[in-house]
């Protein structure tokens, strides 16, 4: 059985079961999956970089994870959108489940992150989202043509 656990965008954590990169799209329903590999080698993180929708919105829990478990800081640390699926691999680089202890440990993982990392994840968060609000609220620009209609003159 190859349980991983499924960050959806509204902030709830699902624990469910993948058995191929296919279950992985399909979790996350996007097309173009990207990976990034925790510190030790050991958590595999999951997710699309062209969310769309509301799946443009941070999935703040698994941003803080990924920090948690990879030697990025709460200033550089890559902000995840959508569904992120979190898994392990094999030897052999091919997909594999989540094991009781390495549960609890992105569990303890989770818990690490400093109060001071939470605050400046939490203010790039808010203005990231805010920017994302601010472009799609602002019409794109249509291009208008300066030449003035012509009108058939009748010579003769």
């Amino acid at each position: 059985m190859n349980t991983v656990l499924y960050f959806s965008a509204n902030g709830a954590v699902y624990e469910t079961r993948a058995y191929t990169k296919a279950d992985i799209d399909h979790l996350i329903q996007d097309q173009g999956l990207h990976c990034l590999t925790s510190a030790d080698n050991q958590f595999d993180f999951w997710f699309s970089p062209s969310a769309r929708g509301c799946q443009r919105r941070t999935n703040q829990f698994a941003t803080e994870l990924l920090l948690a478990t990879t030697d990025f800081t709460a200033k550089t640390v890559p902000l995840l959108r959508g569904g992120v699926v979190v898994a392990t691999h094999d030897g052999d680089g091919d997909l594999d489940g989540l094991s009781w202890q390495q549960l609890d440990m992105l569990a303890r993982h989770a818990r690490s992150v400093s109060r001071r990392d939470e605050r400046v994840l939490r203010r790039r968060v808010v203005r990231e989202d805010h920017r994302l609000r601010h472009e799609a609220a602002t019409p794109a620009p249509t291009f208008v043509s300066c030449a003035r209609p012509r009108t058939p003159v009748r010579l003769g």
